[in-house]
This record gives structure tokens, C-alpha cells and sequence, in this order.
């Protein structure tokens, strides 16, 4: 069953018993009202005929004091202490007939005779022989009858339009609630069918549920596209890279295979360029491998860290690795609250940049202020264009394609870095200058911002 439809079907069944029960309420409390005052009156009545009776002196003035307070529609009977009826005057035909039910304790009754409620009050009096007989008055009560025979036709017309009024808001809402739904819908079948991330129209000024509930979509189906983009970028450019040294092992494994048995100086250099390839192309994988695991959602650790105890152990491994002048330049112990494995990953990337594109020693400084922490890498190697600058965090890019076939470089590095540094909050900045070097800042900021990806 469609929601439109559930929605009409609960408001209209919601409306129906709102209605009926302020209907029965209104009806029964109108009843109650009318009857108390009828009963008043002709308890009022009553008494007014009780005390005339009571100061009679002749029985023959009982017939004469009844017929003055005889109801319009009604009548009035006495009878004696047997329950025989000695006297009565009736302005209704056949309501002599009529008995009263009576229930315990009690000197009133609604009944009905002929569809037409009767009011009967029943009284004590002392009659002129000093017997105590009882005096009914009778009322036949068909002006309330036909006002609330005209209150229910009311409220019954009432009920109908509400209904009727409810059923067309009910409609109305079912349309403007399941209509931004339904194009919802619409809108992810036919993305799913061609293929595209298409997105559905928001009203600009509008502040509602289904406004943001479109929003929200819109913005995921940007990100989806742009994921996808980024994915089928990466495959593509995954795919180019992989080719080249391929295609170079291939070339010397076939010039091994045609002369490299009979020719020694030919089969150093292809196997020395196998090597090199296959240990290029195993670096490749490896970031990429890295890179697509930084991608994914992974638990960050933030604790106190001595920043220049961290920065000052990275180091003493490059130097021991790489047989490099690593210098160090600080003020001792620096805290910062940071996640220490991935601001470690990230040094050793940024290191490893700068002694890939830089004969000469590597010069690191760890300084503080009132917003963070800041570690500045430095190298002296050839310095980056700066119209290379912007492209810098791109996958796959490359400042000199020379230079980086000789140094090994991938062009994933950065792009690794760059996530690494935004998924523990901190901020890279580069400053080069070609021909003196280039200065890559840290900045670990003392307030965090966890990011969720």
C-alpha cells in the first residue's frame, strides 16, 4: 500500500473518531442540560401545586387546584396509599395508561410514551382527610425531543463536512509529503538505470523537512559522483602507470631472451633494469595499496605526544637507513595532541620526498606558538615550479618526469600526506624556490577537529 494512500486512510479514520466522540460529548451534555431543566421547572411546579393542595379545605378543590397547574402537555394524578388512583386531569390523550418506572430511592423518571420522553415527579401530600397520598406530574417532553432530534441531524451534517474537509486536507498533505518522496524515488531509478548521479529540484527559500531531506540527497549524490570520478581517475591513472614499467621488462626480458646469454654486457643491463622496474613498480602497489586504505574509515588514536622526541627518532632511522645528515633544530619537549603512528607515517613520507630530490642534508625545526605546534621540513634540492605548486597533492602527478624515473618517485606521496595530515587535523603548506630548495610545514593545531570519513 502506497504511503499517500495509508495516509489519507489514517487521517480520515483519525477525523471520524475525533469527531464522534466531541459529537457524543457535545450531544450527551446538551441532553443533560435540557432534561435538568425540565426537571426543574416541573419539580418547581410541583411543589407550588404540593403546597396548594396541602391548604385545601374541601376534596372537591383538588380537580380545579390540578387543572391550574396541569403541563401544557402533560397531566396529573393522585393516588391514595394502595396506589389506587383517585383523581386525575390529563391534557394528553391515553397518558392515564402510562406507569412510570420509578428506581430505588428515587421520586423522578424519564421514560417514554409513544417515542416521546415523559418527565414524571412524584410527591407526598397530606390530603384533606389527614392521609398521606401521592401526587404524579406528568410531562410529556417533545420540544426537547425535537431539539435534540434537530442537534443530531447538526451534528450528524457536521461530522460529514469535517470529514469531507479532512478528507480533501488529508489528500492535500498526502500530496505535499509523498510528492518530494515519489520524486525521490523517480530520481534514484533513473540514476540507477543511465547510469549518472542526477539530483532533484530544492526550493531555494524553503526551510522544511522535505527541503533538508533533498539537500541531504543532493549533496550525497555530489559526493558519490565525485567519489566515482576520483575512483575511475585512479584506475585510469593506476592503470598508466602500471603499463610503462611493464612494458620495460617485457622489452628486456625479450632483449635477454634474444642475446642476453651470449652478450654479458646486455644481460647486466637487463637484469639490472628488471630489477629496477620491479622495485619501482613493488613501491608503486605498495602506495597505492596506502593510499587506498587511508581512503577508507580507520580509527585514529589522539593522545599527548613529544613532538620533538617523535620528530627526533624518525630521524635517527632515515639516518641509519639512508647513510643521510638529517639535522634536527628545536627547543627540547613540544606536546601536541595528535594520533602518533599516522603523524609518524607522515614525516617519514615528507622525509623520504626530501632526500629523494636532495643531494644534501635534510634540516627539520619543531617551534611552538598560541595556536599549535610546527614542523618545518627543509631541503636544498631544485625547488618546485610554482605552477606546479597547486597540482602538488594530485595522484600520479609529477614535477619532472626525469627526475622521477631516476629517484623512483611514484606521485603518490604527497597525495598519501596530504590525506594522512587532513585525517589527524593538522595543515601542510609549501613553500619552494627553484634552485634553493623546498619547505614543507606541519601544522598541528592545539584544538582538534575530528573529521569523519
Amino acid at each position: 500500500m502506497k504511503l499517500k494512500t495509508i495516509i489519507h486512510l489514517f487521517s480520515t479514520f483519525l477525523t471520524l473518531i475525533i469527531l464522534s466522540l466531541m459529537n457524543i460529548g457535545v450531544y450527551i451534555i446538551f441532553e443533560k442540560m435540557a432534561y435538568d431543566t425540565e426537571y426543574k421547572q416541573l419539580n418547581s411546579d410541583a411543589d407550588e401545586l404540593i403546597t396548594a393542595l396541602s391548604k385545601m379545605e374541601k376534596e372537591e378543590d383538588a380537580a380545579t387546584i390540578m387543572r391550574a397547574f396541569i403541563p401544557v402537555k402533560g397531566a396529573i394524578r393522585v393516588s391514595n396509599t394502595k396506589g389506587e388512583m383517585q383523581l386525575f386531569v390529563q391534557t394528553v390523550d391515553e397518558v392515564n395508561n402510562y406507569v412510570p418506572e420509578f428506581e430505588t430511592g428515587e421520586r423522578y423518571s424519564i421514560g417514554t410514551f409513544k417515542g416521546t420522553p415523559i418527565l414524571t415527579i412524584s410527591k407526598p401530600v397530606i390530603w384533606v382527610d389527614g392521609k398521606v397520598n401521592e401526587v404524579q406530574t406528568l410531562k410529556l417532553l417533545d420540544d426537547v425531543d425535537n431539539n435534540l432530534e434537530f442537534l443530531r441531524l447538526i451534528l450528524t451534517g457536521v461530522t460529514l463536512a469535517g470529514m469531507l474537509l479532512m478528507t480533501i486536507s488529508s489528500i492535500t498533505l498526502g500530496k505535499i509529503i509523498t510528492n518530494p518522496i515519489e520524486k525521490l524515488i523517480n530520481t534514484m531509478s533513473q540514476s540507477r538505470l543511465s547510469g549518472k548521479y542526477q539530483k532533484i529540484a530544492v526550493p531555494r527559500n524553503a526551510k522544511d523537512e522535505m527541503t533538508q531531506m533533498g539537500i541531504a540527497f543532493n549533496e550525497m549524490m555530489d559526493q558519490l559522483e565525485q567519489n566515482y570520478n576520483k575512483q575511475e581517475q585512479f584506475v585510469s591513472d593506476a592503470s598508466h602507470e602500471l603499463k610503462t614499467p611493464l612494458t620495460v621488462i617485457e622489452s628486456y626480458a625479450k632483449l635477454l631472451s634474444r642475446h642476453g646469454f651470449s652478450n654479458t654486457e646486455i644481460a647486466n643491463e637487463s637484469v639490472q633494469a628488471i630489477i629496477n622496474e620491479t622495485s619501482r613498480m613493488k613501491e608503486m602497489i605498495s602506495q597505492m595499496l596506502l593510499l587506498a586504505k587511508s581512503n577508507e574509515q580507520s580509527m585514529r588514536n589522539f593522545e599527548t605526544v613529544d613532538v620533538f622526541e617523535l620528530v627526533e627518532t624518525t630521524l635517527h632511522s632515515m639516518r641509519t637507513a639512508y647513510n643521510r645528515k638529517f639535522l634536527l633544530k628545536g627547543e627540547g619537549s613540544i606536546y601536541a595532541n595528535t594520533d602518533l603512528e599516522q603523524l609518524r607515517q607522515l614525516l617519514f613520507i615528507i622525509l623520504d620526498n626530501a632526500r629523494k630530490y636532495s643531494e644534501k642534508e635534510i634540516k627539520t625545526t619543531i617551534s611552538e606558538n598560541e595556536e599549535g605546534t610546527i614542523i618545518s621540513i627543509m631541503d636544498y634540492g631544485n625547488g618546485i615550479p610554482k605552477k606546479d605548486l597547486e597540482h602538488i597533492y594530485d595522484r600520479f602527478y609529477r614535477v619532472d618526469e626525469d627526475r622521477n624515473r631516476k629517484t623512483g618517485g611514484t606521485g603518490l606521496g604527497m597525495a598519501i600526506a596530504k590525506d594522512i595530515a587532513t585525517r589527524i587535523s593538522a595543515e601542510l603548506t609549501i613553500e619552494s624556490v627553484v634552485g634553493f630548495g623546498t619547505t614543507i610545514h606541519i601544522f598541528i593545531p592545539k584544538s582538534q577537529i575530528l573529521i569523519n570519513f
